[in-house]
């Protein structure tokens, strides 16, 4: 990403400790990213919301910005699968562990808060992936176009960070068919990354 569009991303921090705070500004500061506060309409302001839970930063959020209705980046120590599912389903679009952020990956997060591309931790994307296998198909409660067992199994392969010839070896299928798979299950899902299919496959009650 280019110094000029990090320039043109907005954040405004909202922390329960002023050092929280601090350190996340450190970190925006030397990704290039800018900070608004009071946010700015337009364009939307990303909210970066840190705590040492999911919750704790939604609470921070939800007393920051009672309207919600802003892209919404949570950074925390510790993610549960309940907590991540609890944060998907009220709007979140991106988290990071706070352990792990650095200034690169602050930036990269912020830009998929701003359009919604979604960014989830490795080992949150396999937990729920596998529990979501562990559940068996959806019912008709789930999305209008359920996902087939297969395309399940594919979608927690990739989460893992498989190619499609370790998937294939997997399903003992060719490559071709998992190309098939793959673009099938994008296609249906209407995203475009890993994370992305997580957080709608959350959002339309399949995890």
């Amino acid at each position: 990403m280019t110094v000029d569009v990090a320039q043109r991303l907005r954040v405004h921090v909202v922390a329960d400790e002023p050092g929280d705070r601090a350190a996340l500004l450190d970190l925006l500061g030397r990704a290039g990213v800018g900070v608004a506060d009071p946010p700015e309409p337009s364009p939307p302001t990303v909210v970066l919301a840190v705590a040492d839970t999911v919750d704790a930063a939604l609470a921070a959020y939800r007393l920051a910005c009672p309207a919600g209705e802003r892209p919404l980046l949570v950074v925390a120590d510790a993610f549960t699968p309940a907590g991540v599912r609890r944060a998907i389903r009220s709007g979140v679009d991106a988290m990071l562990r706070r352990a792990e952020v650095t200034p690169a990956q602050l930036l990269a997060a912020v830009q998929s808060a701003r359009y919604g591309e979604g960014r989830l931790p490795y080992e949150i994307l396999i937990r729920l992936l596998s529990r979501a296998i562990e559940a068996g198909p959806v019912t008709e409660a789930g999305p209008p176009v359920p996902l087939t067992a297969r395309q399940t199994m594919v979608l927690n392969l990739m989460a893992e960070g498989h190619g499609n010839a370790a998937i294939a070896r997997v399903l003992l299928c060719s490559e071709h068919t998992v190309k098939n798979v793959i673009y099938d299950l994008m296609a249906r899902l209407q995203v475009r990354n890993r994370a992305h299919a997580v957080a709608r496959a959350v959002r339309a009650g399949l995890i």
